[in-house]
């Protein structure tokens, strides 16, 4: 499976199950459901050490440096593996140490499948990883390593959106 598609039409949300910023369960949640503007989703799993080291402290930046800008957020727990630990229960936890009033998806692999529908669909290669996708609905980034001051900048720019591609 080759990971990270960029410059493809981001493939709507299949994530089964989702909770708001407040921690309630909710019905779904779609791109449409994040905005018009540009859309970060950030992919993780409970257990893992990089998520919390480096990815969480990531996402916690760009949502203070772009919240209130026309971006939307949302935050997928991908459960392709430790599914014992990766749990539902873990999503309001993990939302709340990290003060994040951001909608969580729990992405378990449906029955018969290998990988999440994210995992699936917008191919990431496991976490944490970051897809950040235009206005138009495109995927622009779609890989581990996150430049943030680079996609603070180019997203505070449009003009020099460039730079993230």
């Amino acid at each position: 499976m080759a990971f990270g598609h960029t410059h493809q039409q981001a493939p709507e949300l299949r994530v089964p199950y989702w909770i708001d910023g407040e921690g309630n369960e909710i019905d779904g949640l779609s791109l449409a459901d994040l905005g018009e503007g540009y859309k970060i989703i950030y992919c993780f799993q409970h257990w893992c050490p990089g998520c919390h080291s480096f990815g969480f402290p990531m996402l916690k930046r760009l949502v203070e440096a772009l919240s209130g800008k026309g971006f939307g957020f949302a935050v997928v727990q991908t459960v392709f593996e430790g599914a014992e630990q990766n749990t539902r229960e873990r999503l309001q936890e993990t939302q709340e140490r990290y003060a994040l009033d951001l909608p969580f998806g729990h992405d378990e692999p449906a029955p018969g499948e290998r990988h999440p529908s994210v995992m699936e669909d917008y191919r990431t290669g496991g976490t944490p990883w970051f897809i950040v996708i235009d206005p138009k609905g495109e995927i622009v980034f779609s890989d581990f390593r996150l430049d943030g001051d680079k996609l603070i900048d180019a997203l505070n720019t449009p003009e020099s959106v460039e730079l993230i591609r």
